[in-house]
């Protein structure tokens, strides 16, 4: 069969459209405010192998890895034990490569008697079992003190739903509703896509539908390799730290040796930390994740995702590290916070390479605020949400304040959702002034949130940058911290570490604020009016603009032009 490059173009895009219904179907079907209004899960399609043709613009950490599951399933389950009205449900990190969290529904899709693709969504479920409500304590030693694994099992087989089956994992959550409201929308969601590939089946035929999805990944190789022999050749390394493991305060190293090659690239973990006694493991199906985002981002940021990116890069990932630890390592808090120090690293060594096109480190975490417990009518009730932060400037532009960064990208929960659906009151909710480093172009500010607990709960925090802060490029200042703060009973304010799991009496408020992001270039290069801007918008202070960017601004804010002259001449 000859490919024509229009049809290439128009199936590629009926397939990215299927996929992106999926998602639309998932979110608006939903019951957990998790899914539903923060939007923390993702779809996409995938060949009959089990090789990725399309996925929606969800989360890059769920994207990269969802491969490694579908292709994981496939060896319990082979294409030929699969028949029309199956779907698989999946959770075990060590099969599915994320945190016990995140359930993957995957749906094989028939037409005329073949198999012709696979549909398949990552959800994060707001409980799953475990020591602590939400499913990630901080604290947890083992895989088994996070949750109920479930491993590769068929949750309908021949259009049957497995009640038994389903009833065994709603009594091992403590939101018992929310777990079968989300699980039917995931079906949902699979059965939207399926719909619509059977359409383009009968439209176009199986046979040319399938080769027409080995072109889109072929295509995809070579648009890739082409970008990275635009980057220069040589090995480059980065190494950051993460703050402790939740258990231990110590730094855990990553280090990465990122090799470009003619039209390839070669990324090596060797020399990284053992992996950790706490729950910051990633699996290597979350290294590989990180990697592809940040040399996608690096070398092509529009290239559609598929199978062909995972062709052109080789991973290593030495077994019984951080980044591929062994069984029963605890995994919670790698997705929260090992993915987004591993993209760091390797977004650092490809600043060596290619400086305009790296932002200085980000916001470094997803920033996991977990509050779970009963609520005034003794009903159990989990709060999850992943809080924003700086994202680090670039050559030519500011980072953007208060967002998602790298390896997430989920909404915020509004505040009316949370004070409806849990006893939880917010009391505060904007940016860190000063957060963002200094520098020629502006790093991000960080988040806060005041959040006021109404009953006894179980709290569970998660971040980074507290104390190792995020990098600056070319000169820039790194960003702000993150810092987190307990007052129980009205008296006076508890530094916390990073991560922590404790519980709270009735009334305590707890405020997380996150890190920003770090600056790019001379600080003192930055236009005043543009340092004049942040500071009339409560970004920057008085004091910072005079320290960091020796901008004078009189109490009316404006510009004493021969005083910032003055300064910046001394620098």
């Amino acid at each position: 069969m000859k490919t024509d490059p229009v049809t290439l173009e128009v199936l590629r895009n009926a397939f990215q459209s299927a996929a992106e219904e999926m998602g639309v179907t998932l979110t608006r079907t939903a019951l957990s405010p998790n899914i539903k209004d923060r939007r923390d899960c993702s779809t996409a399609i995938y060949t009959p192998g089990g090789k990725l043709v399309a996925q929606a613009e969800h989360i890059p950490l769920h994207l990269g890895l969802m491969p490694a599951v579908v292709k994981k399933v496939l060896e319990f389950y082979p294409p030929d034990e699969l028949a029309p009205g199956d779907a698989v449900i999946i959770n075990d990190p060590y099969v599915s490569g994320s945190h016990l969290p995140d359930v993957c529904i995957i749906t094989p899709v028939f037409a005329r008697g073949l198999l012709l693709a696979i549909t398949a969504n990552l959800a994060h479920h707001v409980d799953v079992g475990g020591t602590a409500p939400g499913s990630m304590s901080t604290t947890a030693t083992d895989i088994f003190q996070e949750g109920i694994r479930i491993p590769p099992v068929k949750l309908y087989r021949g259009g049957r739903l497995n009640r038994d089956l389903l009833e065994v994992l709603a009594h091992n959550v403590r939101t018992r509703e929310e777990f079968f409201g989300d699980i039917q929308a995931q079906l949902a969601a699979n059965e939207a896509g399926r719909q619509r590939l059977a359409e383009l089946a009968a439209k176009y035929g199986v046979e040319k539908l399938q080769y027409y999805m080995r072109e889109i990944i072929d295509y995809a190789e070579r648009r890739f390799r082409a970008a990275l022999r635009e980057i220069p050749a040589g090995t480059y390394r980065c190494s950051d730290f993460l703050e402790g493991d939740g258990v231990s305060a110590d730094l855990i190293e990553i280090a990465a040796a990122v090799q470009i090659g003619d039209g390839d690239v070669k990324v090596d973990f060797t020399g990284t930390s053992p992996q950790a006694r706490g729950p910051v493991n990633a699996t290597r199906g979350v290294a590989l994740a990180c990697v592809y985002f940040a040399v996608k981002a690096v070398a092509d940021p529009d290239l559609p995702s598929s199978e062909g990116i995972a062709r052109v890069i080789e991973v290593i990932t030495p077994p019984g590290t951080l980044v591929n630890p062994c069984f029963p390592a605890p995994v919670a808090h790698a997705n929260i916070n090992t993915a987004q120090r591993i993209a760091d690293v390797v977004l650092g060594a490809l600043a060596q390479a290619a400086p305009e096109k790296v932002t200085a480190a980000g916001t470094g975490s997803m920033s996991n605020f977990t509050v779970g417990g009963k609520d005034a009518g003794q009903r159990y009730y989990s709060y999850v949400e992943t809080y924003g932060g700086g994202q680090g400037a670039m050559d030519g532009r500011d980072g953007m304040d208060g967002v998602h960064v790298n390896m997430t990208n989920t909404f915020n929960t509004p505040i009316e959702v949370i004070e409806m659906n849990y006893p939880l009151l917010v009391e505060r909710y904007g940016l860190v002034p000063d957060s963002g480093g200094a520098g020629e172009f502006r790093g991000g500010t960080g988040l806060v949130r005041e959040i006021n607990v109404l009953e006894d709960a179980v709290v569970s925090v998660s971040t980074e940058r507290k104390a190792v802060r995020p990098w600056g490029l070319a000169g820039g200042h790194p960003g702000g911290g993150s810092r987190c703060l307990v007052y129980v009973g009205g008296g006076d304010a508890a530094e916390m570490p990073a991560k922590f799991t404790r519980e709270v009496p009735g009334g305590t408020t707890v405020v997380l604020e996150t890190a920003g992001g770090g600056g790019f270039g001379n600080s003192f290069r930055r236009s005043p009016e543009a340092v004049r801007r942040d500071v009339v918008g409560g970004l920057v202070s008085r004091e910072a603009a005079f320290n960091q960017y020796g901008l004078v601004l009189d109490d009316a804010f404006n510009i004493d032009w021969e005083g910032t002259r003055e300064k910046r001449d001394r620098r």
